[in-house]
């Protein structure tokens, strides 16, 4: 029976297991070969990637090694050094693949007949009972403070004369709004937050290494799209008071400009030296893309209109609405989609969008994300970028900015994506109706979307990429944004089949919980760390423990009703 920890003996033949790291086994290399060789690896995701050289093996001889079993691993054995990189069509000795396994330790025999064999010395360890153990751990844990909280009201609560349900349900203290987008932002940030916190490293929760989609490439998406929703109703309320549209700019600067501000000042942690100061970051791009679809608004809101008499007309009322936002977003689609295959950098490929590094010649490793990457090194120049990029360690890519100036293009079309939403919201009171048109949207956007990849990671014109911020990615992110929001919204606003508890607390305070998690990223108690740490169950355990502080910090803020906004 599989362990619901990765636990392995401390000890293996000669073999220190403890010095292993998460996701590593040892692979013993014997050659039985009267000549040198060299062994070279690929990873499994690495798109269009030559194999990689480990190093050389003498004749007659045995290593061991260290490989990463992150993912599938495929190994070649030639009898010439080929340089850093091989060729897939490079002929091999032999080839060598197998199941390899996190902490096992696995025999390879190089025979002199020239063919590879793989035996198992020592299984592997299951990697994916952690999930199970750490869900084991959040249910009793749950379990036990619902005991707690009831005993609480039991014995204490009456004899103070309070009444819990009475100060929740009061009508005249809570405004109304719909608990489902607080929700919805409430999922976003403990997502995030649990991203941030490593996610237990398991890599389908990380982002993508370049194309393609994973868990956390979903939360700043969402983020951007529930921000587009609230923009239609935050400043219809505010005309509504009779703020002009002038003063509701003036509010939109000032808060935008926050924004980055802070933005900014998170991306000094690790140190204020201003020469290599990342200048873009998520707060920026928020604050960027708050600007502009916030003033656009203002400016094109027409105020209190009547409804349109003509069926056609009052069905399209919402959009109707929107024409002049809409002109923006297709001028915006026309003007990134023009430079991205109409203008090539320097050196690269005309409508280049890969990762370059070791995917391309080396006069030309330099073109990750094409034009993209060349304009924002360009702008805000090389040391003022993100050096780390996921790309870096499979592609041996350079520097690149996932949250660059030139994607704030598309950043503003998701935005005004989520417009469309709220827009919905506000035009149509009948819930079937906004739940028909976001179901509408939800699958006219994922079709164009899969379209344009053809509904597969590495094909298509426009590969899904939240790195290059792709028009496929904010399509596909779209539809998935309007699909869980129309999902909530039936089972907490319509049904009350779930109250939405403790997301929509989180959702309440979003950027102090973000702010929060940022500035306190290595500190007791949110982090801690005992021993090696090497093993997806104590990673997964202390991701889990950080993200349930901030959400139990965000339930009292709320019971406390303190809530903060920019």
């Amino acid at each position: 029976m599989a362990s619901l920890v990765e636990y392995t003996s401390p000890k293996w033949r000669n073999l220190n297991m403890r010095d292993l790291k998460v996701d590593e086994a040892y692979m013993s290399v014997t050659s039985e070969l009267n000549n040198r060789v060299w062994l070279y690896s690929l990873t499994e995701g690495c798109y269009n990637c030559p194999y990689t050289k480990v190093g050389g093996i003498p004749p007659e001889t045995s290593e061991t090694i260290k490989i990463d079993v992150e993912r599938t691993l495929y190994y070649n054995v030639y009898d010439k050094d080929l340089g850093k990189y091989a060729s897939p069509n490079e002929s091999a000795l032999c080839h060598i693949t197998h199941d390899f396994k996190e902490f096992g330790v696995y025999n390879v025999t190089l025979n002199a007949n020239r063919t590879c064999e793989v035996v198992s010395d020592k299984d592997g360890v299951d990697i994916y009972m952690p999930i199970l153990s750490v869900f084991i751990i959040i249910l009793v844990c749950s379990v036990l403070a619902k005991l707690f909280s009831c005993t609480i009201r039991k014995y204490w609560g009456s004899s103070t004369g309070e009444s819990t349900v009475g100060q929740e349900a009061n009508p005249e203290a809570v405004k109304k709004r719909m608990r489902s987008l607080d929700t919805f932002r409430g999922i976003s940030i403990v997502l995030m937050i649990f991203v941030n916190s490593g996610g237990g490293k398991y890599w389908w929760v990380e982002h993508a290494t370049w194309n393609g989609l994973h868990i956390a490439d979903l939360v700043f998406p969402s983020f951007l799209w529930i921000m587009g929703v609230c923009i239609p109703i935050s400043i219809k309320s505010q005309m509504s008071r009779g703020a002009g549209k002038l003063i509701i700019c003036r509010r939109i600067l000032w808060r935008s400009i926050k924004l980055f501000l802070i933005g900014l000042c998170l991306n000094s942690i690790n140190g204020p030296n201003l020469s290599d100061l990342r200048i873009m970051g998520v707060l920026q791009r928020f604050g960027i893309a708050y600007l502009i679809c916030g003033v656009a608004h203002t400016v094109f809101h027409q105020g209190n209109t009547l409804i349109p008499q003509p069926r056609i007309e009052r069905a399209l009322n919402d959009l109707i609405l929107l024409k002049g936002e809409l002109l923006i977003l297709l001028a915006l689609v026309a003007i990134d989609l023009g430079i991205v295959f109409g203008v090539p950098a320097p050196g690269c490929p005309k409508g280049y969008m890969g990762p370059a590094g070791k995917t391309l010649n080396p006069k030309q490793a330099h073109c990750i994300g094409g034009i993209v990457g060349y304009i924002d090194k360009k702008v805000l120049g090389n040391n003022h970028i993100y050096q780390h990029p996921t790309a870096r360690y499979m592609y041996d890519s350079s520097g690149f900015d996932p949250e660059g100036l030139f994607g704030c293009i598309f950043t503003v079309v998701q935005v005004l994506f989520g417009m469309i939403c709220g827009q919905i919201i506000l035009t149509f009171p009948v819930w079937k109706d906004r739940v028909k048109r976001w179901m509408y949207w939800s699958v006219a956007l994922g079709l164009i979307g899969g379209l344009l990849c053809m509904f597969s990671r590495e094909g298509g014109i426009i590969p899904i990429n939240k790195n290059l911020w792709s028009l496929s990615f904010v399509l596909v992110t779209s539809s998935l944004a309007f699909l869980l929001l129309t999902v909530l919204y039936l089972i907490i606003d319509i049904r009350n089949i779930w109250s939405g508890f403790p997301f929509e607390e989180c959702g309440k305070n979003a950027i102090t919980m973000y702010i929060g998690h940022m500035v306190f990223h290595r500190m007791l108690p949110w982090h801690w760390r005992i021993g090696q740490m090497n093993t997806h169950f104590v990673l997964l355990l202390e991701a889990v423990w950080n993200t349930s502080l901030w959400v139990m910090i965000a339930v009292y803020l709320d019971s406390k009703k303190l809530y903060y906004s920019l």
